[in-house]
């Protein structure tokens, strides 16, 4: 087939229509069901001429994985006391460490080595697909990181390996916080404990890494279908078509050599005007069994903020808060009226209804300093930040208006 440099205007006009549908099966709510999800992975595993092994339903990836990683530990825990520990007066240190990293890589007995199944199937699918289409390679792009693209990962899977990844962390170093896990690292001393930590945490980073995410397959298969349906105007290949069904029916799904975890989608995935996460005193994304992330426009919330309104936000976090963004979300959803009010602004100066103001607390970068109004007619104290060179009232004015000095308002607001 000939070089596809441009499209027509009529293609132009569907890609709209193209990107919609992958949007809504990306950011899809409904819960999954379970009959169609066994037979997309059962159909997948017999177009790669293998055996489908045991399917397990998970509520959320958070249940999957923190249910793997506990019976991981619970193994761990009987063979280092068996194996290690036992030996630790008559082996050397590498021998130990080695011991111990063998006991980390063999599989658990119930669910096998986890495998990169549905990645090596992408890689032997997306060939197959484009052999004969030519396509311009600035087209090709254009459409697929901005025409067709939703941001599908970053909305969702992105920022969900992200928090996982940190609340796996958090619960592995609960349990080896627990007085089991205590008694074994004392009894292996200081250097293997840390080692056996370190390669934990590398072991968690691989789920992530071999786990199947259909919001990230959303990007490429939106620009697929478009392709192949709507320029070159062909049948959808079948083994695409079997791909394209594990990415409407399923959630995530991680692989094993005997057995393959299908996660249920969230319940809830609430976003602001522009597309990103955003819920206030509410998860923004929200699974059956209570795992979810707490957002505030696109940026994550830790729970200690996320499950308060803004409103009940309270100025004073501002002065333990070290994370800079976090800090710019509670000054956005405080607003600086009420950090005037609640950290006792120090007032500079005034002109006519209008005040200038320091806040002293180290809440920022650079010094906060406010142009407060008081509004005649309502009494409703309004504030805006102004840079903190300023050094009057009417200064700050002329900047907020940009050069424009209050005597010269026709009306005064």
């Amino acid at each position: 087939m000939s070089l596809i440099e441009k499209l027509t205007p009529e293609q132009e006009a569907l890609i709209p229509v193209y990107r919609d549908k992958w949007r809504k099966i990306a950011l899809s709510t409904e819960r999954i069901d379970r009959e169609k999800a066994a037979s997309a992975v059962k159909a997948a595993y017999i177009a790669s001429g293998k055996n489908a092994p045991k399917i397990i339903f998970s509520e959320s990836p958070y249940v999957a994985l923190k249910s793997t990683i506990f019976d991981k530990l619970d193994y761990l825990k009987q063979e280092l006391n068996n194996k290690v520990v036992s030996q630790l007066n008559n082996s050397s240190i590498s021998n130990l460490k080695r011991l111990q990293r063998d006991l980390l890589e063999k599989p658990l007995e119930q669910l096998g080595r986890q495998t990169s199944f549905f990645s090596d199937l992408s890689c032997s699918i997306y060939p197959q697909v484009f052999q004969d289409i030519n396509i311009d390679e600035d087209l090709f792009h254009e459409l697929v990181y901005s025409k067709l693209d939703n941001n599908f990962s970053d909305i969702l899977g992105f920022r969900l390996s992200l928090v996982l990844e940190n609340y796996i962390r958090i619960y592995l170093n609960e349990q080896l916080q627990s007085e089991d896990w205590q008694q074994i690292n004392l009894q292996l001393g200081s250097r293997l404990s840390s080692s056996l930590q370190a390669s934990l945490y590398s072991y968690i980073n691989n789920f992530f890494g071999l786990c199947f995410q259909p919001e990230e397959e959303c990007k490429i298969n939106s620009f697929n279908d478009f392709i192949i349906t709507s320029v070159w105007f062909s049948e959808i290949f079948p083994e695409l078509l079997i791909y394209q069904s594990l990415i409407k029916e399923c959630g995530w799904i991680f692989t094993f050599d005997k057995a393959v975890i299908i996660c249920d989608r969230p319940l809830h995935i609430r976003l602001d005007h522009q597309n990103r996460l955003h819920a206030e005193g509410e998860l923004a994304i929200e699974y059956a069994d209570g795992f979810g992330i707490y957002s505030y426009h696109g940026v994550t919330l830790p729970e200690k903020y996320g499950k308060h309104h803004p409103q009940q936000w309270q100025a004073q976090w501002l002065l333990t808060e070290n994370n800079a963004e976090l800090r710019r979300v509670l000054i956005q959803g405080i607003g600086y009226a009420r950090i005037c009010q609640e950290l006792q602004a120090i007032e500079l100066d005034t002109w006519a209804e209008y005040t200038l103001l320091k806040i002293d607390a180290d809440v920022d970068e650079e010094p906060i300093y406010l142009l407060k109004m008081t509004c005649p007619s309502t009494g409703f104290i309004h504030a805006l930040r102004v840079p903190p060179d300023m050094k009057s009232a009417h200064e700050a004015i002329c900047w907020i208006n940009w050069g424009i000095a209050p005597e010269e308002f026709a009306i005064q607001t």
